[in-house]
């Protein structure tokens, strides 16, 4: 693998050179090209690539540090972005928990998993999943914090992971108290791959009760909170948001804590180590979006052995199903489950302006709340589609359930909410829109209706059909209905009296897309 990164530096090096460098200079360039081989000859004595995800729960990509943050306070991720690759136009297949966090885990869309499509579903039993390839290999794999992700017919972890382990102590209900022993512990002889799967910034706020000012630092202060523009700038809302910072600063110390025990073992330079979050913040017009503040995530890639040009930013479009792929091909896996949807990203990881797809499609199914929305990103431009327009997207239960909601209602009350605030509450919603993000990175003004943008919206409109269509997306006539009630968020009917919802068709049953493997444009 390491021979393969070494071939394609040294045939940029040398196309490079060709083109610029005068003649009577290439002699003594060759005479340099000589020591590459040196030195990731060293990387491909250290053995094969590890693997580790550090995953956080409902952080939106804008909330750290390196993405432009003025609020949280994130320096080691920061330190790592620095050091690593950033990617700035990463995407998530689904701003949900479960349905992105196995979507990741299997290398394909949400609803092409069979139930998983859905929140807390299992994923279909004859969908490989990536730690299960990577143990075919020889690798040692864990999840270690919040694991959500489950397979039809098995048992619990099974032939998936060689660990499971939640992760929590009295004293961090984090799920990151074991990160660093998970590490120390492994198996020495085998490479590894680490879940590592943090609940912060889940609500509710353990973090402010578990605080530990001598290794988070002070606590986040509601004075200093930059508020969005979507959500009320008072007092209620201004705590709500400094208790998610703390979430965000906890998860960023225990992402060091991780780099420094990989240093420590000896395996940072030889592991290839991923920082994103599932989903948005869990606000209002954040968490279940298919807007950025709900899908768009941090990506953050830390590889001193692998990654060619440390310290950069890719500024290509990318897929979080396209993670599973780059692990196997890194990891010396000649053919790739014809499952896998995505596309490798070794080649971004040699050159951070190489492209690997021009598409990027998302989804927003049932989390609480009815609900059935498609997208797609392409040249910059985000393109929605909604089946259920005649329904608010007033965000999950337990953000209605918030402080930050409650002070929007009191606005609405009132009739004092301003256009971006009224969005929370808006139905029927439009069945389309279409922004054009980078002159609208909160996406607050709708060109569908623009008729300068006919063409633009036609083009997105079919790839999106052809996506639908290839890959056996539906949109079922009875999906699952509410659980919760959406103007207090409070359990209904079934749920209130503890027993199992009674659940629809999911996206993706009526044309089994869970035995369909096309991917799609991509």
């Amino acid at each position: 693998m390491f021979r393969y990164i070494e071939s394609s530096i040294e045939k940029y090096i040398v196309s490079y050179i060709e083109k610029t460098v005068p003649a009577a200079s290439i002699i003594l360039v060759w005479c340099w090209l000589l020591f590459i081989p040196m030195q990731y000859g060293q990387a491909l004595a250290a053995g094969p690539t590890n693997f580790v995800v550090c995953i956080a729960d409902d952080i939106s990509w804008d909330d750290f540090g390196c993405y432009g943050s003025k609020t949280a306070r994130t320096p080691r991720i920061d330190a790592i972005a620095a050091q690593g690759l950033r990617f700035t136009e990463a995407y998530l297949t689904a701003s949900s928990c479960s349905p992105s966090r196995s979507s990741i885990i299997t290398g394909r869309y949400p609803h092409n998993l069979g139930p998983a499509a859905e929140l807390h579903q299992p994923i279909a039993a004859n969908i490989p999943w990536l730690p299960t390839e990577l143990r075919q290999l020889g690798y040692y794999t864990a999840v270690v914090g919040k694991n959500h992700m489950s397979r039809e017919n098995a048992k619990v972890g099974g032939e998936t992971w060689d660990l499971i382990d939640p992760g929590v102590t009295p004293e961090n209900h984090g799920g990151e108290s074991h990160w660093v022993k998970t590490i120390q512990q492994r198996p020495k002889d085998k490479p590894f791959f680490f879940w590592f799967a943090a609940l912060d910034a889940h609500r509710d706020w353990e973090a402010d009760k578990e605080w530990d000012e001598t290794k988070y630092g002070p606590k986040h202060r509601p004075q200093d909170i930059i508020v969005p523009p979507f959500l009320a700038d008072d007092m209620a809302t201004r705590r709500d948001l400094a208790s998610y910072y703390n979430e965000v600063s906890r998860f960023d110390y225990f992402v060091g804590q991780v780099t420094d025990a990989l240093a420590a073992e000896g395996v940072l330079d030889n592991t290839l180590l991923l920082v994103l979050a599932d989903n948005g913040r869990p606000f209002p017009r954040a968490k279940t979006r298919l807007h950025d503040s709900g899908m768009k995530t941090a990506l953050v890639a830390h590889w001193p052995a692998g990654i060619v040009r440390q310290g950069s930013t890719c500024p290509s479009l990318v897929s979080v199903i396209d993670i599973a792929p780059t692990f196997l091909e890194l990891a010396g896996q000649k053919s790739l489950p014809a499952s896998f949807q995505g596309v490798s990203l070794a080649p971004i990881l040699r050159d951070p302006q190489a492209k690997t797809r021009r598409h990027a499609f998302s989804e927003h199914n049932w989390h609480d709340y009815e609900a059935h929305g498609r997208s797609v990103r392409s040249d910059g431009w985000l393109y929605i589609r909604n089946a259920r327009a005649a329904l608010a997207w007033q965000g999950p239960a337990d953000s209605v359930r918030s402080p930050s909601h409650g002070s929007l209602k009191a606005l609405r009350d009132a009739n004092k909410l301003t256009p971006h605030q009224a969005d929370v509450f808006l139905s029927p919603r439009p069945t389309e829109e279409l922004y054009f993000t980078a002159n609208d990175p909160d996406q607050l003004r709708n060109l569908a209706n623009d008729s300068t943008q006919a063409e633009t919206k036609a083009r997105l409109a079919a790839l999106l059909d052809q996506w639908i269509e290839q890959t056996g997306d539906a949109v079922p006539e009875k999906l699952t209905a509410d659980s919760f009630d959406r103007e207090s968020g409070v359990a209904l009917g079934a749920r209130r009296a503890n027993v199992r919802t009674a659940r629809g068709e999911y996206p993706g049953q009526p044309r089994d897309a869970a035995h369909i493997n096309a991917p799609g444009p991509r």
